[in-house]
This record gives C-alpha cells, structure tokens and sequence, in this order.
C-alpha cells in the first residue's frame, strides 16, 4: 500500500471561527452566561437553552467532521466515512480533472477553505467531492494538484476537453 503523505479532516475548530453558522453557535453558546452574569431580569430558563442549543450544534458538527478521513497517498486519495458503520472510497489521483478551492473572506482569516474535487471516478458520478472546512486548503489543494499532475505523467494519462458546437 502506498505511503500516507496527508491526512486529515474538516476542522471543527476552524468551523466555528471561521464561518457564520461557528460564530453564531458560539454566540448562543455564550448566551446563556452573558445574560445569567449580565443582566438582572427574569429570563427563566431561555439563556440556559441557548447555551444548550449552542452546545448541540457544535456537537453535531464535530460528529459529522469525526465521521470523515481524508489520506492523501501517490496515486490515490481515500475517504473514510462513518462512525459506527464505515465505508471507504478511493479516487486514483489520475482521474481527478480539476482541483477548486472555495473559501469566504471569513473563512480565509481562519485559515480554512472548501476544496472542491471533479473526476471521472465512480465516487464523483452524483456531484463534486467537496471536502469543507479544510486547514491549510491552500497548501493542501497546491500538493493535490502537483500529485494529479505526477500520477498522470507517471501512467501517461491526457485529458482532452471535447467541445460540441452546434452548426
């Protein structure tokens, strides 16, 4: 089996100090604190169920980032999804035709970003591989795309783009 040059997995971390969706989860996450020490009133328990609300998201999206496992080899790139049942996907590196990464101004402060896969594997049939909330997407889409590059010169693979034109 070939060697393991990356691995890794979309970053809960990253997710919330990078997106909308983080910032507002760590907001109601803090909301029930901030009104509890903050401001007298009756409130009942409305602040503790914001924090318990903030609380479930960020679980859920740690669950969902533990349930998938990129590894970047040579030839190959695997996903490994799942927790409690388990699959494992590999696209061959030389069928991979394009490498996209995706990324908002908020996104690029924290250092992560969407890179965003299209091939002529079966794993691609339905859509893109978008693999969300990467850390260092930059340098990590730069090496994919330098290791696509090397596996098609090494089995001789050339894409040819075929465009039909209506007469």
């Amino acid at each position: 089996m070939d060697e393991v040059r990356d691995s890794f997995r979309s970053s809960t971390l990253g997710w919330l100090r990078g997106t909308l969706a983080g910032i507002g989860t760590i907001l109601l996450g803090l909301a029930g604190p901030a009104v509890m020490i903050g401001m007298a009133g009756d409130w009942g328990a409305w602040p503790l169920a914001l924090s318990g609300l903030g609380v479930l998201i960020f679980l859920w999206k740690w669950l969902q980032n533990m349930g998938a496992k990129y590894e970047v080899t040579e030839q190959r790139l695997i996903i490994r999804r799942g927790i409690f049942f388990k699959s494992i996907d590999e696209i061959e590196l030389y069928r991979i035709k394009d490498v996209r990464m995706n990324f908002t101004l908020l996104s690029q402060w924290a250092g992560i970003g969407t890179i965003c896969l299209t091939s002529s594997d079966e794993t691609t049939r339905v859509g893109d591989l978008v693999m969300r909330d990467v850390e260092k997407a930059h340098a990590r889409r730069e090496d994919l795309r330098r290791l696509v590059d090397a596996a098609r010169r090494q089995r001789g693979v050339r894409e040819i783009d075929m465009v039909h034109e209506d007469i």
